[in-house]
């Protein structure tokens, strides 16, 4: 029998409301697994996508560096940006309006332990969704993400960022896909840690606006094929704190 997926689209939220349900979602798929250990004849624990935008916000991850934010508290306030230090991996990166965040909250038993593979098949939703569009997205090598033209190291940009957390083998954060985001942000980070790559977006590469309900809907087929599991959308109010 295939996992199944529970799909929410949570709409504009702040980003430290979205980390507290990922947190709430997170624990209680790991509640479920202990509890199965003593009782295996309850439910398997549900698994969850959580599909977003943030305002303007710089998080850091676990393992990045705060140098490679460039905009001090002042800078901040005028750009109408807030920043987090979290608990995913990777470096330094930026959300705002017309980017499609995406958090996974999967009970890896139910799929495959295997965080290489995870993280591979995270960028193989990303990179179908965007050959819808006819845009090649790539690995780059030694990097996690979807990168444009990754063959050609002085041309590569990335066009998403992906950082997660696991423990006991369930995920919470994701990704994020610069859809219609306004790239000028990013030019007060050094985006990932990585100084000589750019960043691009959908908007960008296709020279016109992208509706982000179509990507929503491309996400959540894609989603269902990569990681072989049936999905269930809900919409969801907005979260508020």
């Amino acid at each position: 029998m295939k996992p199944s997926i529970i799909t929410e689209d949570i709409g504009i939220v702040e980003y430290g409301n979205a980390w507290k349900y990922q947190d709430e979602l997170f624990a209680r798929i790991t509640d479920r697994k202990l509890k199965r250990r003593e009782i295996p004849s309850l439910p398997l624990p549900e698994n969850f996508l959580l599909l977003c935008e943030h305002p303007h916000v710089f998080t850091l991850g676990k393992s990045g560096d705060e140098k490679n934010l460039l905009a001090n508290e002042e800078m901040l306030r005028a750009a109408n940006a807030t920043f987090f230090h979290t608990n995913r991996g990777g470096d330094i990166t930026y959300h705002g309006p017309g980017q499609l965040v995406g958090y996974p909250l999967l009970d890896l038993d139910q799929f495959f332990t295997d965080i290489h593979r995870y993280l591979r098949c995270l960028e193989e939703v990303i990179i179908c969704v965007l050959a819808e569009y006819r845009i090649k997205g790539e690995r780059y090598p030694g990097y996690t993400g979807v990168w444009i033209d990754a063959a050609e190291p002085t041309k590569a940009r990335k066009i998403c960022a992906i950082g997660v957390r696991t423990s006991r083998w369930v995920t919470m954060h994701g990704w994020a896909l610069n859809v219609n985001t306004e790239l000028e942000y990013f030019n007060r980070i050094i985006p990932c840690g990585i100084g000589d790559k750019q960043v691009t977006s959908m908007n960008k590469e296709l020279g016109k606006h992208v509706e982000l309900k179509e990507v929503k809907r491309s996400v959540w087929k894609h989603f269902a094929d990569v990681f072989e599991c049936s999905v269930k959308q809900i919409d969801k109010a907005r979260i508020d704190g």
